[in-house]
């Protein structure tokens, strides 16, 4: 064992059956992706920027200081990198033994939610208040302890070599992980949530190598399952109605209509290069609802215009083309799982978020990873850039 880079690390090698050392050129920080958390990075930054332009003249909610909300965005990011360090330090494979204890915590808080503990906003009962104005929202961590849950389970028989895909016992398994707090986030309801995490379960299944069969079985399930919700009413009215704004954006554009409608006319007022950061006529005139959380992509399209909205999107994709990279190198089932998972979360709610200001998608309340408001996401979304960084890590220790 030796010291490199300020941390101790060592390697084993199997041919050998034994720890070799390592130089300082297999540091911890140089085997990060780079390219990837500066990426991540220079979301975080706009996003405090978009954040700040967005809330600083709300005065109903940042209590009347207009850096409130600047200064609890750049708490968050720098508690999400902490988060991510620490996801680091400890490695994906060390956590891989901790998941069943992770995958109950999860499933508590997630349950709490539906206690006297659990706190109504925006018409979903998703939070549990903390007091001194913090919250949590658990759905947004139940998207990594079901990712890593599915992959322990998925890969355990495989890495180990006993077998070379899933059996059919083993994906049943990794099914009911995740079913169980699906079904609670949907009693929210939080329907956003449930698409992501939909979502993550067919990559995750995909890419542990499951039977096709599988894939097809879920996709129609889905389907028969999204009917029901529909004629069993488990949907609140306020959610039917956003689907039907989306299907029809006439339908009501004073009411159930209006955060669409205002939010693509402040995308299309920015033009080419924006109206100037903080000079967003549509920003300032507070005519756009949730903008500093889940419309905050519509202060970049009316501030910075079709070049700042495009840069988001840009580092959007680097994010997942370095992922994407990273899940194709790893030489371990369990990894490529993990990657895959995170991949799928990122991609899709990225899709729906800027989607959704563009009226291509339902309102569903879901938050741009790394730019919009609020702690849960900025942290969860971190602790994933912490995971995906310690599997490219650790891929190169044991190379």
């Amino acid at each position: 064992m030796s010291t490199a880079g300020g941390y101790r690390v060592r390697r084993f090698t199997p041919e050998r059956g034994t720890w070799s050392r390592l130089t300082a050129r297999d540091s911890v920080l140089r085997r990060l992706d780079w390219v990837m958390l500066l990426a991540a990075l220079a979301l975080s930054a706009i996003g405090t920027l978009l954040v700040y332009s967005a809330t600083r003249n709300r005065t109903e909610l940042n209590q009347g200081d207009p850096y409130y909300f600047l200064l609890r965005n750049l708490l968050n990011t720098g508690i999400g990198l902490a988060l991510a360090l620490g996801a680091v330090w400890v490695g994906h494979r060390a956590l891989r033994g901790a998941v069943p204890i992770l995958y109950g915590i999860s499933v508590l808080f997630t349950l709490a939610v539906l206690t006297p503990l659990g706190a109504t906003i925006n018409g979903a009962r998703s939070w549990i208040q903390l007091g001194g104005g913090f919250s949590i929202q658990p759905s947004e961590f139940t998207k990594i302890t079901i990712t890593l849950g599915m992959a322990m389970l998925l890969a355990g028989k495989v890495d180990s070599g006993d077998r070379r895909q899933p059996d059919h016992r083993t994906v049943m398994e990794a099914l009911a992980l995740a079913a169980l707090p699906i079904t609670v986030i949907l009693l929210m309801p939080d329907l956003g949530s449930v698409m992501v995490l939909v979502v993550i379960v067919l990559a995750v299944l995909l890419a542990s190598g499951a039977s096709n069969r599988w894939i097809a079985g879920l996709i129609g399930t889905g389907v028969v399952g999204c009917l029901l919700v529909w004629q069993l009413g488990v949907l609140d009215e306020y959610q039917l109605n956003r689907f039907a704004a989306f299907a029809n954006p006439a339908l009501d554009p004073a009411g159930v209509g209006y955060n669409t409608n205002q939010a693509r006319i402040a995308i299309g007022s920015g033009g080419l290069t924006g109206s100037g950061l903080f000079h967003g006529s549509q920003t300032t005139g507070q005519f756009v609802p949730e903008q500093q959380t889940d419309f905050i992509f519509t202060v970049a399209g009316e501030e910075l215009g079709f070049v700042g909205a495009g840069a988001i999107i840009f580092l959007l994709g680097v994010v997942l083309w370095r992922a994407c990279r990273i899940a194709r190198e790893t030489t371990e089932l369990y990894g490529t799982i993990v990657a895959a998972g995170i991949i799928a979360w990122f991609a899709f709610q990225s899709f729906e978020n800027i989607g959704m200001t563009l009226g291509i998608m339902p309102v569903t309340g879901l938050p741009l990873p790394f730019v919009s408001y609020g702690g849960s996401s900025m942290f969860a979304a971190w602790m994933a850039v912490g995971l995906l960084q310690s599997i490219k890590a650790q891929r190169q220790m044991s190379a």
